[in-house]
């Protein structure tokens, strides 16, 4: 475990090399620790696989000082009780190929029927490990079975709501951007919305469900989510 500068503003506490649940769960005991103590001079803080950023007012607090105090803390992690998580279901369509455009080809690349492959995909819990590249984008685990090779060449765009696999990984793209991942279906909720009072729909530490719907369902779901009827189902 270790501190190191990360330009003259923020700072990374880094617990490990590898990547794992039991570290991440480390890195948002760090965060949740910082939250209750009300650390001085902590401007923001943003969780990561195996580490967490640390952005502060060297004004109000200097480097040495907060360095000793976040290694302090970070040394209580094993022992920090996170409040319980939440739990989120995530409509997706996968039956459409126009929205699981990649359901074929990975099911083949993964030597299973599709309708295995999203079994497999529903019937797992993902834990939302922390929320980067884009806004509001889930960097998520995902089952063994579904672990794949990303895509030789990425795509240049992917459409928003795109539930989709990668290496060991699970993702929903919140809005149209480039991306290497297999996409499965596609939900019709928002991930990221900057008009709503929480513009992020997931947090680290969420787990998620996905549930299959068709196409019907899919449109409907989308039309009461444009009109703002609709709530996510979090528990």
């Amino acid at each position: 475990m270790r501190v190191v500068p990360a330009g003259d503003l923020a700072l990374s506490v880094e617990f490990t090399e590898e990547i794992s649940v039991e570290t991440n769960t480390r890195v948002r005991a760090l965060e949740y620790l910082l939250q209750q103590k009300g650390v001085p001079g902590i401007v923001e803080t943003v969780p990561g696989y195996r580490a967490l950023l640390v952005y502060y007012d060297p004004s109000v607090i200097g480097y040495e000082p907060l360095s000793e105090t976040l290694l302090g803390l970070a040394a209580q992690t094993d022992a920090t009780v996170l409040p319980p998580p939440r739990h989120v279901a995530i409509p997706c369509c996968y039956e459409d190929p126009e929205l699981g455009f990649d359901l074929a080809g990975a099911a083949e690349r993964l030597g299973l029927p599709p309708a295995e492959v999203v079994r497999a995909h529903t019937a797992f819990e993902h834990l939302v490990y922390f929320i980067g590249f884009v806004p509001g984008l889930p960097y998520m685990d995902s089952p063994e079975r579904l672990t794949i090779k990303r895509l030789d060449t990425p795509r240049t765009k992917t459409p928003p709501g795109s539930v989709s696999i990668g290496g060991a990984q699970c993702c929903i793209y919140p809005v149209d951007s480039p991306g290497g991942f297999w996409v499965l279906g596609r939900t019709p909720l928002k991930l990221y919305d900057p008009a709503a009072a929480e513009p992020v729909l997931l947090r680290a530490g969420d787990r998620v469900r996905f549930r299959a719907i068709d196409r019907t369902e899919f449109d409907r779901i989308a039309a009461a989510v444009e009109a703002r009827t609709y709530r996510a189902a979090i528990s």
